[in-house]
């Protein structure tokens, strides 16, 4: 069974690009996007959600992945928003009528996606375990 190697085995390095840079380089083409199309908008998004799940497997349990998801789910908010004031573009997409509360948005549901893959992950495991043990 493939296992990932677990966040907390990573250099700082890489840490830094998988928690700051990734999700800041999402958050900046979801910016450019939401003024250029909804559909390309939500479509990226739904890929962005994914990559938010798989990052959680990276972790032992689902309150690791919940760390991880909180702060790369802000960064990518904070990204999409300053991207989306630079490029200038009217947004195909409502960003309410206090738009930095989608940073707060952002992360949140992050936090809930990366939970549900280092839960998931966890549950694997242990039933990898249990499978071994009894095999």
């Amino acid at each position: 069974m493939y296992e990932p190697v677990l966040f907390r085995d990573r250099g700082r390095a890489a840490q830094v690009v998988l928690v700051g840079v990734v999700p800041a380089v999402a958050g900046g083409v979801a910016g450019v996007l939401i003024g250029v199309s909804s559909g390309a908008y939500w479509a990226y998004g739904a890929l962005a959600a994914i990559g938010a799940v798989v990052a959680g497997f990276e972790h032992l349990d689902g309150w690791g992945g919940a760390r991880r998801g909180l702060v790369a789910g802000a960064i990518y908010g904070i990204a999409l928003l300053v991207v989306h004031a630079i490029v200038g573009t009217p947004a195909k997409v409502s960003l309410g009528s206090f738009p930095p509360l989608l940073v707060v948005f952002t992360a949140v549901v992050g936090m809930l996606l990366s939970a549900l893959g280092g839960r998931a992950a966890r549950r694997r495991r242990e039933r990898g375990a249990a499978s071994g043990e009894a095999g």
